[in-house]
């Protein structure tokens, strides 16, 4: 049975990040889609107004609408991600404002981690520089799966398409190469709006889509039949009610794939199996539920289980494991070292952890590893390999984006430290010197 949700489709969200070199434009970008798709009310536009006015602008500057915190204004720069929410007659959208900022890439991974979509900006006039492999290099190892390129300030190059044409074959190589599988180039004018959800009137050259119109059309919904099914437990449902003396539920929301009603199932880490005999979907039975809908799971067995378990498919490969090798950033400004107790976050799961090796450090511009860096500092992406306290039921980041990612979190004070993508990895000079043996005193496992 095909699953098919012709509403979805008709109402369908797309996450989408934007990213760049400081000063490239991506707020200005983002203003602008916002102002010329009528998303901006009229409050909101005359603040911006005032606000441009005291700053000596005679045009109001169409970044301050992304731009919130007091200190951006000030600085005329983004330091945090600005998350805004608009929708059209054909989509509705959340989107993240990443910082262009070196020291600032832990924001653009934290706002492109759950992207669908990715724009990356580059300068017409600079070309693409050392931070637009950075940012591309990032999208990749998120496996965000499309990826634009708008070349923005065309105006400043007098829309001349030989400028447009050598950014993008240089970028789409790049790209390319780290196995993005769809790059789409647009030539913009954010500050002018060409391109960005009206088509320019000065580069007839370009028969491409606007920014918008492909934000609108890029396909973001699929059958979700053809993935592995992964419902991990949020809460047991026991109502002890004389209606329902028996009732026990498990609720969550589906993170992948479908559940029906007689599939034989796993619950990880424990092991053992039993068969769906119901679907609750809103309080009503179903027969069937697919992701990312929110149900409640009923068993044939009763079996011991509790927040933080999996349920997937009897036949699953999916092996519980207390030894995680994975690809972080690191996103606190304490470093991360090997012998840190963390707890580690999964889904609905949190665990006890420890750092046993940090083999590698990423260098994002040319993608080479430095071998045994010693430890992480804030923005740093790396190798680390973890022990946990108990098996967790991890997926490959490159299989599920979902049920492959996880956080390390400070046991003392619950600050997020790290984030991490369970087996993901680039391609490159790997290095791998023997595990450290820290010291378990008061951690037992």
């Amino acid at each position: 049975m095909t699953v098919t949700d012709s509403t979805a489709r008709a109402t369908s969200l797309l996450r989408f990040a934007t990213a760049g070199s400081v000063d490239d434009g991506k707020s200005t970008l983002v203003g602008r889609l916002l102002h010329d798709s009528k998303s901006v009310l009229s409050d909101q536009l005359e603040a911006v107004e005032r606000a441009s006015v005291a700053r000596g602008q005679e045009a109001p500057d169409l970044a301050l609408l992304t731009d919130g915190l007091r200190a951006e204004r000030e600085q005329g720069i983004t330091i945090d991600v600005a998350y805004r929410y608009f929708a059209t007659p054909r989509r509705r959208f959340i989107l993240a404002d990443t910082p262009g900022h070196v020291q600032y890439t832990r924001n653009m991974v934290t706002g492109a981690s759950t992207a669908q979509l990715a724009i990356v900006l580059v300068d017409a006039r600079n070309g693409v520089v050392e931070q637009t492999w950075r940012h591309a290099a990032v999208a990749a190892l998120l496996r965000v799966p499309h990826l634009v390129l708008a070349v923005n300030k065309m105006d400043l190059v007098d829309f001349d398409e030989s400028v447009f044409a050598r950014i993008a074959r240089e970028f789409t190589a790049y790209a390319a190469s780290l196995g993005v599988p769809e790059i789409t180039a647009i030539p913009i004018s954010a500050l002018q709006g060409d391109n960005v959800v009206t088509p320019s009137a000065h580069m007839h050259w370009y028969s491409g889509p606007t920014v918008l119109e492909h934000l609108e059309t890029v396909p973001v919904t699929h059958d979700p039949t053809g993935d592995a099914a992964r419902f991990p437990v949020q809460y047991v449902i026991r109502p002890q009610t004389a209606e329902h003396p028996d009732y026990r539920g498990y609720a969550g929301q589906l993170a992948s794939g479908v559940l029906r009603v007689g599939d034989r199932v796993t619950v990880h880490p424990s092991g053992r199996q039993s068969t769906v005999s119901a679907i609750d979907v809103l309080g009503r039975a179903a027969e069937l539920a697919w992701a990312p809908q929110s149900v409640t799971v009923r068993l044939a067995d009763d079996l011991d289980i509790s927040r933080g378990d999996v349920i997937a498919p009897a036949d699953a490969a999916l092996r519980p494991t207390r030894q995680v090798t994975a690809t972080v950033c690191h996103l606190h400004d304490r470093p991360l070292a090997p012998g840190d107790r963390v707890l580690l976050q999964h889904t609905t799961r949190t665990v006890k952890a420890i750092v046993e090796d940090i083999p590698s450090r990423l260098t994002l511009a040319d993608l080479s590893h430095h071998p045994a860096p010693g430890r992480l500092e804030a923005n740093d992406i790396g190798r680390v390999v973890l022990r946990t306290a108990e098996p967790l039921p991890l997926d490959d980041y490159t299989a599920s984006r979902r049920t492959g990612s996880f956080l390390l979190v400070d046991p003392a004070d619950g600050s997020t430290l790290t984030a991490g993508m369970a087996g993901a990895a680039f391609a490159g000079p790997e290095a791998h010197p023997s595990p450290a043996e820290p010291d378990d005193e008061g951690w037992d496992f």
